[in-house]
């Protein structure tokens, strides 16, 4: 049976000017996931990513710790939602980022204060109720199992496939994979690790999820690598 590594990218830079660039912590989380899928044995003969900065240095980061010289070929289909699209439609005046970090400042903890209103807006827009989205939800999902289709077309019975991606990507897939509603695919999201591993096979039956979310490559060694956002 071939197999698929859905792998999460590192942490990004929450705050800072370019949010998609892997933090200094994030990319010490893709060496870790690199040492880890070197440990397992994992030889891929497929490798691919998101076309954005923080899939592609993850990538780059997991590999070289493998000791690989791949290129990813690069999909978007694997792309994160535009959470910024998100954020702006549930309150305009965010269009401006700095009037968003002054009001989140304002409230003592501005981590915990974003993450509260990232997580309803992003209910908003799983909802389905409003309008004024560059990409719908349902837009979102669909191309995003599209992408989990060409990869499984890409994976022979006995190839091994590595794609870097994002949590919302891997949200829809887990929870299509198990017939999970909309909300319920982003209980997923907001447990899924920077670097975790998501696995399936493939073969003549079928596609089946093994596992969600692996993270052990973080736990036990370098104080700080379990982030989730």
């Amino acid at each position: 049976m071939g197999a698929i590594y859905l792998l999460r990218h590192g942490q990004a830079s929450f705050g800072a000017e370019h949010y998609d660039k892997l933090s200094a912590i994030g990319h010490t989380q893709a060496r870790a996931l690199g040492a880890a899928l070197k440990a397992r044995g994992v030889q891929p003969t497929v490798v691919a990513s998101g076309t954005m900065q923080r899939h592609l240095d993850t990538a780059r980061g997991s590999l070289a710790e493998m000791g690989l010289e791949h290129t990813p070929d690069q999909l978007a289909g694997v792309n994160e939602y535009d959470h910024e699209d998100v954020i702006r439609v549930a309150e305009p005046r965010y269009v401006d980022p700095v009037a968003m970090m002054s009001d989140m400042a304002a409230q003592g903890d501005p981590r915990r204060a974003f993450q509260q209103f990232f997580r309803g807006a992003v209910m908003r827009w799983v909802g389905g109720e409003h309008e004024g989205y560059a990409e719908t939800w349902d837009a979102f999902k669909q191309r995003s199992l599209e992408a989990l289709d060409e990869v499984v077309r890409r994976t022979g019975p006995k190839d091994t496939s590595l794609v870097y991606t994002s949590g919302g990507v891997i949200s829809v897939v887990v929870a299509h994979m198990l017939g999970l509603d909309d909300r319920q695919a982003f209980t997923i999201n907001w447990t899924l690790a920077n670097t975790g591993i998501t696995k399936l096979v493939t073969g003549r039956d079928g596609l089946h999820l093994i596992s969600v979310n692996e993270h052990a490559h973080l736990e036990g060694g370098e104080p700080g690598l379990l982030t989730y956002r």
